[in-house]
């Protein structure tokens, strides 16, 4: 039997007074929308910003349901990945290799004034968002995943989206 959502709602299947199967009654979704602030100093960067999705999801007091990790920014990215300084390195050595900063020349986007063309480039192949299970109040992870900030155009305040949606 499909099941549909409903005003914000989440179907339960439970069994009616008068013991009749396949009755759907409704319980309230919770949601929880948390922003976080990234400045980072340099141009390029990687943040482990795990701690701080796992922080929003205790506040959130969904025990089972998603977490949306969204970079608001088109030259900043969300991914999950292994923390792993060497990996690391070979991600932004990868990146350089695929769409450098230099020249700046190349792009035409930079035409207009600006020096990130790389930057639009680089969030495109590293992601915009993630999402994460939540499961008896964690995030559900795979062996050695993390969720990660990546920076192609930094100097600048930026924002992260924490999204929690469940019960």
């Amino acid at each position: 039997m499909r099941e549909t959502r409903v005003g914000g709602t989440v179907p339960e299947r439970a069994a009616a007074s008068t013991g009749r199967a396949g009755v759907v009654t409704y319980r309230p979704m919770k949601s929880h929308t948390e922003y976080l602030t990234m400045e980072i100093p340099a141009r390029r960067a990687f943040v482990n910003i795990t701690s701080e999705v796992a922080g929003a999801v205790r506040k959130s007091g969904v025990r089972e349901g998603l977490v949306l990790v969204n970079a608001m920014h088109i030259s900043a990215s969300v991914f999950i990945n292994d923390d792993e300084s060497g990996l690391h390195h070979d991600y932004d050595a990868w990146l350089e290799k695929l769409a450098p900063h230099a020249p700046i020349s190349q792009y035409r986007h930079n035409d207009t004034g600006e020096d990130n063309a790389d930057a639009h480039l680089k969030r495109q192949i590293m992601g915009r968002e993630v999402v994460v299970a939540i499961t008896a109040g964690k995030l559900d992870f795979g062996p050695w995943e993390q969720i990660f900030y990546g920076e192609f155009d930094g100097r600048r305040k930026k924002r992260v989206l924490v999204k929690v949606i469940g019960e």
